[in-house]
């Protein structure tokens, strides 16, 4: 197909999951799309070069074009809001050269994805498809040999700056928990999970499905702060063997 028919077309944008970080769990799917399309994107900082754009490096051929979109690192959503009407800008002139585009995200893309800020923009407006990919959560279950739920167990994704009354609320109707995002919060939802009594049913992961994986009884942690890769689950069973 000739550019200028791709153009009358309209072009898709892709949003990749490319899965938690491993490069070997990525979908077929995905591999296909990422040797096919000529241009890709992804998110990084000022500071720090893109995770998702690492993780397919093995599987990209040689000519791409790359689009990096600078974003901040801030708890403030309104500080990023300019820097993601701004990437949508850019994708949108991309698909209007009749471009296919591939948005890499880490995980999943609707998942704590930041492609779901993209989607939201450009929703109805380009031709999106959504490609799932493997979750952080779905990685650090299998790394630690935890199942995460059986039967009628209710799981529940929670991230750690939660204040604490509302993680207590979760933490008293959920069998399951994934804690996300534990960073500089460590510390105190250690503290609260020996309150709650369920520190010894926790586990620790960090950097799940990468090189220098860790995991560890939570209770056997000692820092007060962890990577942005890190996780806790839990499970109110206790031994991860006994159903």
């Amino acid at each position: 197909m000739s550019r200028e028919q791709k153009a009358q077309r309209g072009a898709t944008l892709y949003g990749l999951g490319v899965g938690p970080g491993d490069p070997d769990l990525i979908s077929l799917k995905a591999v296909k799309i990422l040797q096919s399309v000529p241009v890709i994107a992804f998110v990084q900082t000022a500071d720090a070069p893109s995770f998702a754009r690492r993780i397919v490096a093995p599987h990209l051929p040689l000519g791409q074009r790359e689009v990096a979109l600078t974003m901040p690192m801030s708890l403030n959503r309104r500080d990023a809001q300019p820097a993601y009407d701004a990437a949508a800008a850019t994708i949108r002139t991309e698909l209007s050269q009749g471009r296919d585009l591939a948005f890499l995200c880490e995980g999943d893309p609707f998942t704590y994805g930041s492609f779901m800020y993209l989607f939201g923009r450009l929703s109805g407006q380009v031709a999106i498809e959504v490609v799932p990919g493997i979750t952080s959560v779905a990685a650090c279950a299998a790394a630690a040999g935890m199942p995460l739920a059986s039967r009628n167990d209710r799981l529940v994704l929670l991230p750690a700056p939660l204040p604490d009354e509302k993680l207590r609320q979760s933490l008293d109707l959920h069998e399951a928990v994934a804690l996300m995002k534990i960073g500089r919060h460590l510390g105190r939802v250690k503290r609260l999970l020996q309150e709650m009594q369920l520190l010894a049913q926790a586990v620790y992961i960090e950097y799940g499905s990468l090189p220098q994986q860790k995991v560890l009884p939570l209770q056997s942690v000692r820092e007060e702060t962890a990577p942005y890769f890190s996780m806790i689950l839990i499970h109110k069973r206790g031994q991860a063997h006994v159903f």
